[in-house]
């Protein structure tokens, strides 16, 4: 009775396997398309919130792909792999402090029509993401990570959308710096989170 208990898990973790699989090369493709239009909207805006969102964009593709290379691989490669994408997630973050600080020494205004229009379209392509990956928002720390940062990746566009609105009443680049720095706290945390699992993981598979 027990031995097919145990096949049974395996079959159901095979098709939950081939189903994130199937999902998250539509997610990948998304991202994709959505990095290549959103930096190059970045420049022209001159918005460091776009550009930050860019570049998300772009980190998420690569750990998607990183993703589907673990995926069938053992649990300890698999923690590996979000471990990575933990402190590459966290670097990102760091990196849009740094940016944030650059251009608020020059307070240079972007340009919120395209602030908004972009925050609308990239809010849109991740909540599709974040939908069709919420059921795998509980698996493990790889399923978990690409799971956060859909939903990380939509809460941003969101508040880039305020932004637009917020430089379009002031004239001013601030509410783009805040945004900027809401999106930089929310990739630091979220890496937090994953590399703490992704250890917890790796200590268990040890033993």
């Amino acid at each position: 009775m027990s031995g097919c208990c145990d096949h049974d898990e395996i079959d159901q973790s095979l098709l939950q396997i081939k189903s994130f699989r199937n999902i998250l090369w539509i997610v990948l493709f998304i991202n994709g398309v959505m990095f290549v239009a959103e930096f190059t909207s970045a420049f022209y805006a001159n918005s460091v919130s776009l550009q930050a969102d860019a570049l998300d964009f772009l980190g998420d593709t690569v750990t998607y792909a990183l993703t589907l290379m673990a995926l069938g691989f053992s649990k300890t490669i698999r923690a590996r792999v979000a471990l990575f994408k933990g402190i590459s997630l966290g670097l990102l973050g760091l990196w849009v402090y740094g940016q944030m600080i650059f251009y608020l020494l020059y307070d240079t205004a972007p340009a919120y029509e395209i602030m908004g229009a972009m925050g609308v379209i990239a809010f849109i392509a991740n909540m599709i993401s974040a939908i069709l990956l919420y059921k795998f928002r509980t698996g493990d720390s790889n399923m978990q990570s690409v799971w956060l940062c859909s939903r990380n990746d939509a809460i941003g566009n969101l508040a880039i959308i305020v932004a637009a609105s917020g430089v379009f009443v002031t004239g001013s680049g601030w509410p783009d710096f805040i945004v900027a720095t809401v999106m930089a706290t929310l990739s630091v945390t979220a890496s937090y989170r994953i590399i703490v699992l992704a250890i917890h993981e790796l200590k268990s598979s040890t033993y």
